[in-house]
């Protein structure tokens, strides 16, 4: 209802978009008995799973690419896909890190490459996924893994850090996924990890900023993949995996969560 010289008045929605028709009472029902249907086909596909595991995925062969692979998960990461006979390349701002990588997973046997680069640039992610292209071929499997936190309280936490949680967290998957999809929507062939975390479930005290680009992380997978759907890509995924706190990083030294 809206006020036009002190006399009320209110409007219909569909007077401004006449296309657009009023829900019915039967669709909502409908639409609430299919969420609830689809919301137990997922809780006894999970039951299934637990007890019988998940089918395994063959990625001998495949290209992987691994940001923030210069230590903690994407280390470990970029070791169990060269062990499952994918062949890695490895991204990170941290050259020393990134070369201790390359080295222990290249002792391993098989194909590992890093890379230096800064993924909150997008035209450096731009330049390197085209090097890569020509250089290895085109990327399989995504892993955007890296990932930055402040651990301070909102009012604490410098600008510019506020700025890089959201570049590196979640605006770099925006840059990897523009540069290596279009290759994998057409062979159909593709699959892109997003390593979100807990924390884009849960809001934590002094983890305001990481929260909030985690959030939307998460957001980003859901969205990306209603959107392939949407495509029909038959043969391209996304996976979002959201970890507790993994403390070995020494990212959360100073965050408490229950």
């Amino acid at each position: 209802m809206l006020l036009s010289k002190g006399k009320p008045f209110s409007f219909d929605q569909t007077e401004l978009n006449p296309s657009r028709n009023k829900p019915s009472v039967r669709r909502t029902i409908m639409d609430v008995i299919l969420f609830l249907l689809t919301s137990l086909g997922y809780i006894l596909q999970a039951f299934y799973y637990q007890i019988f595991g998940v089918p395994k995925k063959d990625l001998n062969g495949e290209i992987a690419l691994v940001t923030g692979g210069g230590g903690g998960l994407g280390r470990l990461l970029a070791l169990r896909l060269i062990k499952l006979g994918a062949k890695v390349v490895l991204w990170d701002i941290n050259q020393e890190g990134l070369d201790d990588s390359v080295k222990l997973i290249q002792s391993l046997g098989g194909l590992c490459k890093g890379y230096k680069v800064d993924i909150s640039n997008k035209e450096e992610v731009y330049k390197y996924a085209k090097i890569i292209q020509e250089e290895i071929g085109d990327v399989t499997l995504l892993f955007n893994n890296a990932g930055v936190v402040s651990g301070r309280a909102l009012l604490d936490t410098p600008d510019h850090m506020i700025e890089r949680s959201f570049s590196v967290n979640v605006l770099a998957h925006f840059w990897t996924t523009k540069a290596f999809l279009p290759a994998m929507l057409k062979k159909d062939h593709g699959h892109i990890i997003t390593i979100a975390s807990l924390a884009g479930h849960v809001g934590i005290s002094k983890l305001v900023d990481y929260c909030s680009s985690k959030f939307a992380a998460v957001g980003f997978d859901e969205a990306l993949r209603l959107e392939l759907e949407h495509l029909r890509a038959q043969g391209v995924f996304t996976t979002v995996i959201c970890p507790y706190f993994i403390q070995s990083t020494g990212m959360f030294d100073d965050v408490h969560s229950r």
